[in-house]
């Protein structure tokens, strides 16, 4: 079975006051959502992703109205990067308070909070009138969704409803800020570019320890499409792929300016930082689709939104080294 695919917000809305599981648009990639408050409901997103217990979610709200209603010593710092970047791809993690159930966290003491920018979401959460809790809306580890026909493919009748806005415009996850001092702490790169972040903060960002605790997305290893990936060089690329193929393995490449390769699978990204960013989940899926046993990544430069995408692809190349050693 499949599940409802549908614009309607109202909709959707019931489903997740009634407890149910709702796939919804935002502008970063989609995610699966339940009501926050309800640590059944959110149990359900546990098991649908097959998600550790022990890796929090994310809070997401209608308005700068949840750093108030889920947080608690809400810090200036907090406050001002949300003035700069909410509605938008930003989460801010600040001391939990009382309303936050263990199971959203996974019994941390800190709480992620984001009001994304996409119109249906914020219709949606404006709905609810209380906290949606939700990761990515794909199987734990894999690949994120940035279509709902991606939601549909991964998670099948797990879900109960998939809230279909189409594309997403940023197409990797939010920045996370640790924002519970007077440094802002960066947990993953993402939509907010960092360079932003330091500017609004008024000092240079500090990059946080690795990790799945401390915020979504941190472990080392994820998401990975099926087909193995590999980070090279555009001055390595044509040796990488004629090595691969005289290995026997069916090559894919991702890169924005590739040389020549005649007989050789080629995916370009959109033109700059955010091009790359928009298409490179889409790309690694395509890989897939094309039966690719390898992928070989040219990641952009480290810089704007090239910083969350070389990320993406470096963790998606650890998940390849993962599945070789049998880790």
């Amino acid at each position: 079975m499949v599940p409802t695919v549908t614009p309607d917000a109202a909709l959707a809305a019931r489903v997740i006051a009634a407890g149910g599981l709702v796939a919804f648009p935002t502008e970063t990639v989609y995610g699966l959502g339940a009501d926050a408050e309800s640590a059944a409901a959110v149990r359900r997103v546990f098991a649908a992703k097959g998600r550790p217990a022990d890796h929090p979610l994310i809070v997401h709200a209608a308005d700068a109205d949840v750093l108030d209603r889920y947080g608690a010593e809400v810090s200036p710092l907090a406050r001002r990067l949300a003035d700069a970047f909410w509605p938008g791809p930003l989460t801010l993690v600040v001391t939990r308070g009382p309303r936050v159930s263990d199971a959203v966290v996974a019994g941390l003491d800190g709480v992620g909070l984001r009001v994304p920018s996409h119109p249906l979401a914020a219709e949606l959460l404006r709905l609810v009138g209380r906290g949606v809790a939700a990761p990515s809306a794909n199987r734990y580890g894999r690949t994120s969704p940035t279509e709902a026909a991606h939601v549909v493919a991964d998670l099948g009748d797990a879900v109960d409803v998939v809230l279909d806005g189409g594309p997403s415009d940023v197409g990797v996850e939010s920045t996370i800020i640790d924002a519970r001092g007077d440094r802002a702490i960066v947990l993953r790169a993402g939509g907010v570019p960092l360079e932003r972040i330091a500017e609004a903060a008024g000092h240079d960002v500090v990059r946080g320890e690795h990790g799945p605790s401390r915020a979504p997305g941190m472990r080392e290893a994820h998401y990975s499409p099926l087909a193995r990936v590999e980070l090279v060089s555009a001055a390595q690329l044509p040796q990488r792929v004629e090595a691969r193929r005289a290995a026997g393995l069916a090559v894919c490449v991702i890169a924005q300016d590739p040389p020549r390769m005649p007989g050789t699978r080629i995916l370009v990204p959109a033109p700059g930082d955010d091009g790359y960013a928009h298409d490179v989940y889409r790309l690694l899926r395509q890989a897939d689709a094309v039966g690719a046993d390898v992928v070989l990544a040219v990641p952009p430069p480290d810089a704007g939104l090239g910083t969350a995408v070389g990320d993406r692809l470096r963790r998606a190349a650890a998940a390849g080294q993962d599945a070789v050693s049998g880790g």
